[in-house]
């Protein structure tokens, strides 16, 4: 029987004070908390599996909070993730549960980043809002297959800190456009699912090539070391989803 084996790890990283970052794998979620090592679950391929991360945004209230709404969301609804459409209307769901909570004047305002992957049997249908990642690692290289939602930069600069659109974030409702996309799946298949507190610090080959060498846990472990060596100054979260048989 071909299965999705999924590793994950989260950690605050080095400068900041506390994890405002989260993840979801199928029912199992950790939120706004440190894994000691990476953690490795395996599922049977077929019922639609979500795997996903958070990043609440930094210099407002409560990201923590609104991460830990988005993917527990995503855990609940994940069985009936079958479509396109489904993965679009539970991602406005969870901005909508953002925006709920943020009547809260100590919550107003929260908002969190959200992006991940809902494997089928046959296919896989990638999400996001924010700039957090989801990137093919495919025996040629890394490809995003996200869409990051970020302001353009100017020449010569490589990241940002600013988005375009999330889930919560403003004083006010404002409505998103999930970026939604359906790929072809086969056994082999690897997919990266992280936050940018992994892909700001570690240029996208660095990554690629820690991929090329690694699998499973050891490769998690190397990708959150890469980004600790490289100061980790932000939350670093991150899912390697492997399809196996």
């Amino acid at each position: 029987m071909e299965y999705v084996a999924v590793t994950a790890l989260s950690h605050p990283g080095l400068l900041r004070e506390h994890n405002e970052d989260s993840l979801v794998a199928g029912p199992w979620t950790l939120c706004a908390t440190m894994t000691e090592n990476p953690q490795t679950l395996v599922f049977p391929l077929g019922t639609p599996l979500v795997v996903a991360v958070a990043d609440g945004i930094g210099g407002q209230p409560a990201g923590e909070v609104a991460s830990a709404l988005a993917v527990r969301q995503l855990a609940a609804l994940g069985p009936s993730l079958d479509t396109e459409d489904a993965v679009r209307d539970a991602l406005n769901l969870c901005n909508d549960a953002v925006y709920a909570a943020g009547r809260d004047p100590e919550l107003n305002t929260m908002g969190t980043t959200v992006a991940g992957a809902v494997v089928l049997a046959e296919s896989l249908l990638v999400f996001n809002v924010g700039d957090s990642r989801v990137l093919d690692a495919t025996a040629d290289g890394l490809r995003q297959v996200s869409v990051d939602d970020s302001p353009p930069l100017p020449p010569g600069r490589r990241t940002t800190s600013l988005v375009t659109q999330a889930l919560g974030g403003t004083p006010d409702f404002s409505a998103i456009t999930p970026h939604v996309r359906e790929a072809p799946l086969s056994a082999g298949d690897r997919y990266l699912v992280c936050t940018d507190g992994l892909t700001d610090p570690v240029p996208e080959d660095a990554l690629n090539d820690l991929l090329q060498l690694h699998s499973g846990g050891r490769a998690a472990f190397e990708l959150w070391k890469s980004a600790i060596e490289a100061g980790g100054p932000d939350n670093i979260t991150l899912a390697l989803i492997a399809i196996g048989e």
